[in-house]
């Protein structure tokens, strides 16, 4: 009786065990993908994957792509928070396999988990926000390298302090070098602040993002 039914109305048997919604979206995949494939269609398709895949919780990391004055900025969130801010220079292809090999392979673009994060940046791009105030999720950072950028927002907008100054504050100052290394793999940077630590003599030092992004930055909060 249920295969034939299934049959009458164009399902497949193991259709009959799936939730509404899941057979509804099959098939409207199935609708999309057997239609010329062009860039509208390809948007659809995605919206109703990225549906699809909230509503089944299937998306461990969800990601986007923000352009700010520095560039194109990839953005990716866990359920526990913003996991992740990459410059262009860094692949964000490349990020996102990281991610995938760290974290979860269940990625997808879903820029409405990332809408607040977005809004933050564009807000400090404009002069509007000295502070972030969102949920972070530090499980990419360890050890010495996490206490580090934990310890970084206490640096407040505009100011800047010296990569020994860091390690003094941490309670380890003969760490100079490994503060450095700490800010140059925060994997959040412009929301965890490595940009305002500086060389002991004031010069700017190294950057995930690059000198000029570092200097406009620093540039950006001195004319607030």
């Amino acid at each position: 009786m249920n295969a034939s039914h299934a049959a009458d109305d164009g399902r497949r048997p193991e259709d009959e065990t799936r939730p509404e919604g899941a057979v509804r979206d099959h098939e409207d995949m199935t609708t999309l993908l057997s239609t010329p494939v062009d860039a509208d269609t390809l948007g659809r398709l995605h919206r109703r994957l990225e549906r699809a895949a909230e509503r089944a919780d299937l998306v461990d990391v969800a990601y986007t792509t923000v352009d700010s004055p520095v560039g194109k900025l990839l953005l990716a969130a866990t359920p526990q928070g913003l996991v992740r801010v990459a410059y262009a220079r860094e692949d964000h292809d490349r990020v996102l396999e990281t991610l995938g090999q760290k974290l979860s392979p269940r990625i997808l673009r879903v820029p409405g988990r990332l809408d607040e994060a977005a809004r933050e940046i564009d807000e400090y791009f404009a002069g509007h926000r000295q502070a972030f105030d969102l949920t972070l999720d530090l499980s990419l950072s360890r050890g010495f390298r996490r206490l580090v950028q934990t310890r970084l927002p206490e640096i407040g907008y505009g100011q800047t302090r010296s990569y020994r100054d860091m390690a003094e504050l941490v309670g380890n100052p003969k760490a100079v070098r490994a503060v450095g290394t700490a800010c140059a793999t925060n994997p959040l940077p412009i929301v965890v602040p490595c940009h305002r630590v500086l060389r002991t003599d004031g010069t700017p030092g190294g950057y995930v993002g690059g000198l000029e992004a570092k200097t406009a930055l620093l540039n950006l909060e001195a004319t607030a």
